[in-house]
């Protein structure tokens, strides 16, 4: 099978509505491989559009599998993430049913397929394929290598997890590409991943390696690139995840950040630690790069979704004042009028600390 030429059922049985679909709503909004139905029980006799409209999507909304086949898929999507990320058991008939009518299976969880006794014997009886997204390659340590990247890095930093990372990243190399500059999404995560069609899920890499995993995306970019904006993950603060945030901040090299944030939102989800006031966040992410190699916050997308219009326009004003940088909701306004501010400070390189280059460029 050709790279991005999927015909996807999106599997969510029960949760196709709910944020636990991520997976399968970033696919049918930005993917490039088609979504040809979605397998929800709760939701069947749906479209996509009814239930979730701004994805855009007429595709049918089924209540089984057997259903599903007649819309001639060539691939079952895992579209949802289970607690854990482990393959709930009632899932199990479907997966193989779905490898025995020879259909690619592609999973973004925790539990990898291939390494399923059962899954693995029924693929090669049928002869296709289980992608565990997750699954990462062989990757070395960082070794500076991503400072020597001749486009400018840009990689999007949170006040938490969910607030819309890949989303903005998405939505700015739409904008950068149809200005006339050459920009690529570099994924770092499951969904971006299934998205891209490549790229390397960072919390599934050793910690030690996360810095050198971030590296390779950056040094294997497209050559000709202008811009590469990097799919951040989790948070600076966040109990469970900081490491992840700190091996993309230090491992991309990065010439400048983007800060994403969910307004209204007060806590870190599920732990109740206090989100920092935006002009706090700007502060730190620039300190901990100023240690390494210099990366300022060059605008704040802001995730407006819990907001009326009014309250939206007002919570991004308040951003742009409080922070002096420019702001918006890049999916709710469109992504034109933030790019545009922003394309000036997308354009500069910065240097590491310690560097002969960076010693000279400081005078």
């Amino acid at each position: 099978m050709s790279e991005h030429a999927r015909r996807y059922i999106a599997y969510a049985p029960g949760s196709f509505a709910t944020r636990k679909a991520k997976t399968a709503h970033g696919v049918i909004a930005y993917g490039v491989d088609t979504v040809v139905a979605v397998v929800d029980p709760s939701n069947a006799g749906s479209s996509v559009r009814q239930v979730l409209p701004h994805l855009d999507s007429d595709a049918p909304i089924v209540a089984t599998l057997q259903e599903a086949l007649a819309q001639r898929p060539t691939a079952l999507l895992l579209g949802t993430a289970p607690q854990g990320g482990a393959l709930p058991a009632d899932w199990r008939a479907d997966v193989l049913r779905a490898i025995t009518e020879r259909l690619e299976i592609v999973s973004g969880l925790h539990d990898f397929l291939g390494d399923d006794a059962e899954f693995a014997a029924a693929a090669r009886l049928a002869g296709t394929r289980l992608w565990d997204v997750r699954k990462p390659p062989h990757v070395p340590l960082f070794s500076g290598a991503a400072w020597d990247a001749p486009q400018h890095v840009c990689l999007f930093v949170g006040s938490d997890c969910a607030v819309g990372k890949m989303t903005a990243a998405l939505e700015l190399t739409r904008a950068a590409n149809a200005a006339g500059r050459t920009a690529e999404f570099l994924a770092t995560g499951q969904t971006g991943i299934m998205i891209a069609g490549k790229g390397i899920a960072v919390d599934c890499v050793v910690s030690d390696f996360v810095s050198g995993a971030t590296e390779q995306l950056v040094t294997g970019a497209d050559p000709n690139a202008q811009l590469l904006f990097v799919e951040g993950q989790g948070s600076i603060n966040h109990p469970a995840y900081a490491q992840v945030t700190l091996g993309l901040l230090y491992g991309s090299g990065a010439d400048s950040l983007i800060l994403t944030h969910a307004a209204g939102r007060n806590e870190i989800d599920t732990y109740g630690t206090p989100i920092l006031p935006l002009t706090e966040l700007i502060a730190l992410y620039e300190r901990l790069c100023a240690t390494v190699k210099p990366a300022q916050v060059a605008g704040i997308c802001l995730n407006t979704r819990e907001l009326d219009d009014a309250a939206a326009r007002s919570a991004i004003a308040r951003a742009e004042s409080e922070t002096g940088l420019p702001a918006d909701d890049v999916v709710r306004f469109g992504p034109r009028r933030l790019y545009s501010a922003l394309a000036s400070r997308l354009q500069r390189k910065t240097l590491p600390l310690g560097s002969r280059a960076a010693a000279t460029h400081l005078l």
